[in-house]
């Protein structure tokens, strides 16, 4: 008979102690996910498999169920089978034909703190989140966020009307997390808005930001949330840890094309429950939030690269075309004046006079389409101008 035990985060640890002291070697499913790899365990050895792993993968793969199925026959009478019980309801119906049996362990709960440092609570830290502003709080928001974000004129009054909804109806429950997906070239200004929401909300942290360029692996998800308890990259992942270093009600997600469908799947559950679950089945409430999806692609391969059901999840979905040369010059001389008062405050008030006027006047805005080109000539001028 086949039996699957359930241990809980408070148990894991001693359970793990007491169980490596007689003998046994404990390994995550997802280093043993081809026969190959299976074969080469010592059979004369004792193994506790876990596969919390799983579960996130099969429920957004459930093409992938009978090979899973499959692998499972060949493991030997020397592994035993273990699970995260807040996994418990879903793993007990997809391996239903895998399982004759679902137990607990018995172990005595954790006495001490969690060995990974993990708190056994994720607590929301102190945030500043759109939905918290008062009316002329939000004022002072959109008159920031415009003189901040150059172009997109369109963008910027259906982005009010955007949030002016959201604020509404996250009150009421029914909108957890206002979600940008935003198309086009690179150097357009898609990143741009997040980061100019980023200021506006008045933020003296990092941006929660996360290039999803890095995960486009098979096992993307276990880099992005965590792996199971005990295991490397047991810290609850990158999307967390970017998150709780912020102190705004803000995340942006670069590049999200690139990502892999078990990604696209968890994120389906966020935008719609707004909760960011790790893989240690702990939560974080990102309710209120802000998410900004950037990405190159074109219209038509938006709809054949993303899923219907993870489309319309997305509050807002547009296109961002190059900004106007009358729109550069007015980022040039913003920028400008930008680096001038930095220089002053951090390097010198010595300058030469009429920097930002000479600086202006060496830069061709025509010969500039993308925004970071045309932000290095900024940078470059300045430079030479500034330099005996």
């Amino acid at each position: 008979m086949s039996t699957l035990f359930f241990y809980t985060k408070e148990q894991f640890f001693n359970f793990k102690t007491t169980q490596t002291a007689v003998g046994f070697e404990f390994l995550s499913m997802s280093k043993l996910l081809s026969s190959q790899k299976i074969d080469g365990l010592d059979e004369y050895r004792q193994y506790y498999v876990d596969i919390s792993s799983l579960v996130g993968f099969v429920k957004s793969n459930d093409s992938q169920l009978l090979n899973f199925e499959q692998l499972f026959g060949g493991f030997g009478d020397n592994i035993t089978f273990i699970c995260d019980k807040a996994y418990e309801t879903d793993i007990k119906y997809i391996f239903r034909y895998v399982f004759d049996d679902f137990c607990d362990v018995e172990a005595e709960r954790d006495e001490t703190p969690i060995e990974s440092g993990e708190k056994s609570d994720v607590k929301p830290n102190s945030v500043k989140k759109i939905t918290d502003l008062d009316d002329q709080e939000l004022e002072i928001f959109f008159e920031n966020f415009d003189a901040r974000l150059y172009g997109h004129e369109r963008f910027k009054e259906e982005f009010k009307g955007l949030v002016n909804s959201f604020r509404v109806f996250n009150k009421l429950g029914e909108h957890k997390i206002l979600s940008l997906f935003l198309m086009g070239d690179s150097g357009v200004g898609k990143t741009e808005v997040a980061r100019s929401i980023h200021k506006a909300l008045g933020s003296k942290s990092k941006l929660a930001k996360i290039n999803f360029g890095n995960y486009s692996s098979h096992d993307a998800l276990n880099s992005l949330i965590g792996s199971p308890l005990g295991y490397i990259g047991s810290d609850g992942g990158e999307l967390l840890k970017r998150v709780h270093e912020s102190d705004v009600g803000l995340i942006l997600i670069d590049e999200f094309e690139k990502a892999d469908n078990a990604v696209f799947n968890y994120f389906l559950d966020v935008l719609e429950n707004g909760k960011i679950v790790n893989s240690q089945a702990e939560e974080y409430d990102v309710s209120g939030y802000i998410i900004v999806f950037t990405s190159n692609i074109t219209k038509d391969n938006f709809k054949s690269k993303i899923s219907p059901e993870l489309r319309s999840r997305f509050d807002y979905k547009g296109m961002f075309n190059l900004l106007t040369d009358e729109d550069k010059k007015k980022f040039v001389h913003f920028r400008v004046n930008q680096i001038i008062s930095k220089y002053e405050e951090f390097v010198s008030s010595d300058i030469p006079d009429k920097l930002h006027d000479n600086v202006v006047a060496e830069i061709d805005v025509s010969q500039y389409k993308n925004m970071r080109d045309l932000n290095k000539k900024i940078k470059d001028t300045f430079v030479a101008l500034i330099t005996p």
